[in-house]
């Protein structure tokens, strides 16, 4: 199922838009639009989880312990790289 949307775009959207279908970047205007909303809805996802992972951290603080065993666990896997 599927939704249709009309918009008005100031001129300079619309110009960049149709030069990144003219440049082959995406098959059409729409094409680029749904890529766009993709990425904006995926970006404002990734913020709210990365809010309730901080919520989180803010009820509940790692302890003195915890942080040490994270950042000796941290410094163990920089020496084990073959680099």
């Amino acid at each position: 199922m599927t939704e249709q949307i009309a918009v008005r775009i100031p001129l300079e959207l619309a110009t960049g838009l149709e030069e990144l279908v003219s440049e082959g970047r995406f098959e059409t205007k729409a094409d680029a639009i749904r890529a766009a909303i993709r990425a904006l809805v995926d970006q404002e996802r990734r913020h709210q989880i990365g809010e309730r992972i901080a919520e989180g951290y803010r009820r509940v603080p790692q302890t003195d312990d915890e942080v040490a065993a994270a950042a000796a666990a941290a410094i163990r896997s920089i020496h084990e790289e073959p680099w």
